[in-house]
């Protein structure tokens, strides 16, 4: 190869890598890209004094590549790797970056983290030497922690035992208190604490840790444990009173607590005494306490022993009535005991001169805040019987088991008698000066007056009450047979007897009818007259009194006639308006008993009760003798109804069976209701189309059957027949339904409607002339085109081949001449 070709050659490859390097150069301002060079690692965590080697590399076409560093920099060198080297790194604020030369120099920086981390760490305190402090007063306790860098990373934790008790707060000591410095200080964390006593052997501690994660280590430090003592007191933990039980001790109320523990003295009186002595009642006093430790202590306490009650009083106590008394209680006991004196669970105070009614037991108490004691007294006082208590009125559920007690406060013991209406249920008993009279399963026979009977040597007392059967009424003990007793009117006679029920014949002292002779015991009744008889059969007994009893006699007669009929004779009725039936009871006696039923065709409409006339009830007070009555329903019928029958029915409600009954003859009743349209045949509004009829239809249900009447403009062409209505045009047409009742009306709307049938088919046709119209002129075009020839008149020369015209295949049939103008055969 020639000179000249060898440096055409250099030159066109200088020029080619000049090119890409301004591409490239280009490339990378344009696309504001970063510089095409990675370093490897991108940033290094190195201790102070340690070696650091980092890579750089490139994989561009570049003039030449270098570190920029103050130690381990290199020159412009032309390789695609390069390292950094520095065998021990011993600046705090270094900087390295790489970087190539292209068309314009770029570089990357290199992130260097220096740093440097104590070995132990101190904990200091301003206690004592000895780690001593007292209790309340204010301390504060100090981490050191020397030469560290960089001090962003670092934490400072606080320990007491296990527990962190609070955030660092670091204060930079050296070098002029810079937080953003690079190179090593010195810290100092305080944590100010002021101690109780539960503080005393608390371990105090403190750690400090470094994160240069995610390239560099977690370092850790803690100091040693700052172990606390608290001094406090003596303490003491008692009142200036102190109050205690016999044979409890001055030590066991009074605490006294203190670092170091305080040594204790008491003094009685100026002498020492022995606080674990058992108090007696004798030792309360002022006491003079004195406790010696960091401080010494004295405090006057006054000492009381506190004791329960004693009590002494006499068991029974005997008096006589109007007596004056000197019974008496001692009572001792700290503090002052109350005493009250209790007489039947109540608070009494004794009087000093004592009666009947003082006499009895006597409950005498004597409390103190400590405890209470209590003594009984029996109090007995001579007198004569006392007014009888414990025995009042009473009232007792029937069946029910009762007990009436008659006591006296009498003395000597009094004794007792009863008088009553004795019967097998009453007992009597006599037992610890009390009577007692009990009532089983009481009934009306146990109603009635109970007197007792107290007395002694001393004199005599009565009591009466009443005892009252709640249930059941006061019954006199008598038995009438037959009763009740019914007779019909002019039937045979007969006769009723009255006897007394008691078991006892002492019980009873009279017995009689009113009226009858006395030792006749029997009534007989007059079936002619007797219709408002009552007997009545009257006995006076022991404990009861005179009482009586009366014969349920009744003497009936059966109605003459029982007749129906509209209040007001009518045999119809409208809908829905009410109408009174009534029902006459000709001669019937008793009318109390009379009771009427209502029957609509077969089922009973209702029972009702009777009047009598001038509108008298029919009542016991007002009539038993014969009488006519009636009786009045109101009734309300609708036209499901339509005619239904009905009748009455008169009953006499005695203790009869079958019971007395006399029915009336039926009446019947039609029901009239105005007209109703039937409006499911005859909607409101109907079309019609023109020319063509629509028959509207009527039809109303009515009793009596209704009358169909049309309503329309005089001017519309329609025709009536049978209540139907033909129309044959639009209006307004109004049907109305009429009876003797009432009349109904319905209105119907009938709308006009074009019948578009003819038009759609006229339509239909035009468009069809009009589509074929269309179609044979397309076809003719086409047929012209495809199927005729053009032809030239212009100078023909005529042929005598077959003497035939020119056709479709170019053979003539005829001789033409050619013209000088182009017709068009069609």
């Amino acid at each position: 190869m020639t000179e000249g070709s060898l440096l055409s050659k250099t030159t066109q490859m200088s020029q080619s890598r000049l090119f890409v390097q301004l591409s490239v150069g280009l490339l990378l301002i344009a696309a504001g890209a970063s510089c095409p060079i990675e370093l490897s690692p991108s940033s290094v965590v190195v201790r102070y004094g340690d070696p650091v080697s980092v890579n750089c590399t490139t994989t561009v076409s570049h003039d030449g590549m270098g570190w920029e560093a103050p130690v381990g920099g290199t020159g412009n060198t032309m390789v695609n790797h390069l390292p950094w080297n520095v065998e021990n790194l011993t600046q705090w604020d270094i900087s390295a970056l790489c970087f190539i030369n292209t068309n314009q120099q770029c570089h990357k920086n290199l992130n260097i983290v220096v740093y440097t981390f104590p070995e132990k760490i101190k904990i200091n305190s301003t206690a004592d030497s000895n780690g001593m402090m007292v209790e309340g007063k204010k301390y504060n306790i100090t981490c050191e922690i020397p030469k560290i860098a960089p001090v962003q990373n670092l934490t400072v934790k606080w320990y007491k035992g296990d527990r962190i008790i609070e955030p660092d707060v670091l204060e930079i000591i050296e070098p002029n208190n810079l937080k953003n410095t690079k190179q090593p200080v010195k810290l100092l964390s305080t944590f100010p604490f002021t101690p109780t006593r539960n503080d005393s052997g608390a371990r105090f501690r403190c750690e400090a840790q470094m994160d240069l994660s995610p390239v560099g280590p977690h370092l850790n430090v803690s100091s040693q444990e700052l172990t606390i003592t608290v001094r406090f007191g003596p303490d003491l933990q008692c009142s200036n009173l102190i109050k205690l039980m016999e044979n409890e001790s001055l030590e066991e109320n009074c605490n006294i607590e203190g670092n170091p523990t305080p040594s204790v003295k008491w003094l009685k009186d100026g002498e020492p005494f022995n606080s674990t002595t058992p108090m007696r009642r004798e030792n309360a006093g002022i006491y003079t306490l004195e406790a010696e430790g960091s401080l010494f202590v004295q405090k006057n306490i006054q000492v009381h022993v506190l004791y329960g009650p004693e009590l002494n009083c006499p068991s029974i106590y005997m008096a006589e009535e109007r007596t004056p008394h000197n019974l008496t209680c001692t009572v001792e006991g700290f503090p002052k005991p109350v005493t009250v004196w209790y007489r039947d669970d109540e608070v009494v105070e004794l009087p000093k001169t004592l009666t009947r009614h003082d006499a009895g037991h006597y409950l005498i108490t004597a409390s103190n805040n400590q405890s209470d004691v209590n003594a009984t007294v029996e109090i007995i006082v001579h007198y004569q019987p006392s007014e009888i208590f414990e025995l009042e009125d009473l009232e007792v559920h029937i069946g029910s088991t009762v007990e009436l007690k008659c006591s006296s406060s009498g003395n000597p013991r009094p004794t007792y008698t009863w008088n009553y209406y004795q019967t097998d249920n009453v007992m009597e008993e006599n037992e610890d000066g009390v009577s007692r009279l009990e009532i089983h399963s009481a009934t009306a026979y146990n109603m009635g007056s109970y007197t007792c009977h107290a007395w002694n040597n001393k004199g005599r007392i009565s009591r009466t009450i009443r005892v009252t059967v709640i249930g059941a009424e006061q019954e006199c003990p008598l038995e009438i047979t037959p009763n009740p007793m019914v007779l019909e009117y002019r039937s045979r006679a007969q006769g009723a007897t009255c006897s007394s029920t008691s078991a006892t014949s002492t019980n009873v002292e009279r017995m009689y009818w009113e009226g009858v002779e006395a030792d006749n015991m029997t009534w007989f009744a007059n079936t002619n007259e007797d219709w408002g008889m009552t007997p009545v059969c009257t006995a006076t007994f022991q404990g009861i009194g005179k009482c009586n009893k009366s014969l349920n006699f009744t003497l009936y007669k059966k109605p003459d006639s029982v007749s129906i009929y509209h209040v007001h004779r009518l045999s119809s009725v409208e809908e829905g308006k009410e109408f009174q039936l009534r029902c006459d009871i000709v001669s019937v006696a008793p009318a109390q008993n009379v009771t009427v039923l209502w029957y609509k065709n077969q089922d009973i409409l209702k029972e009702t009760g009777c009047q009598l006339e001038n509108n008298k009830t029919c009542k016991l007070s007002d009539v038993r003798s014969p009488g006519n009555v009636s009786a009045t329903i109101n009734v309300n019928l609708q036209r499901k109804d339509s005619e239904v029958e009905f009748r009455c029915e008169a009953r006499l409600n005695l203790r009869l069976n079958p019971l007395p009954t006399t029915t009336s003859s039926t009446l019947k009743i039609t029901v009239l209701y105005k007209p109703e349209i039937n409006t499911t045949k005859l909607p409101k509004e109907i079309p019609v189309f023109r020319g063509y009829p629509e028959e509207l239809v009527c039809e109303a249900d009515g009793n009596p059957t209704p009358k169909i009447k049309w309503g329309y403009n005089p001017e519309s062409h329609v025709n009536v027949s049978k209540g139907n209505l033909t129309v044959y045009g639009p209006g307004i047409y109004n049907c109305t339904a009429s009876n003797d009742v009432g009349s109904a009306s319905y209105e119907v709307k009938v709308i006009l409607k074009e019948d578009y049938l003819p038009l759609i088919a006229g339509f239909v046709a035009v468009t069809v002339v009009a589509i074929s119209t269309i179609f044979i002129f397309i076809y003719s075009i086409y047929y012209k085109n495809t199927k005729m020839r053009r032809y030239s008149l212009k100078n023909p020369k005529f042929s005598t081949h077959n003497g035939n015209v020119a056709h479709s295949n170019g053979d003539p049939q005829f001789p033409m001449t050619r013209l000088s103008k182009q017709y068009i055969c069609m």
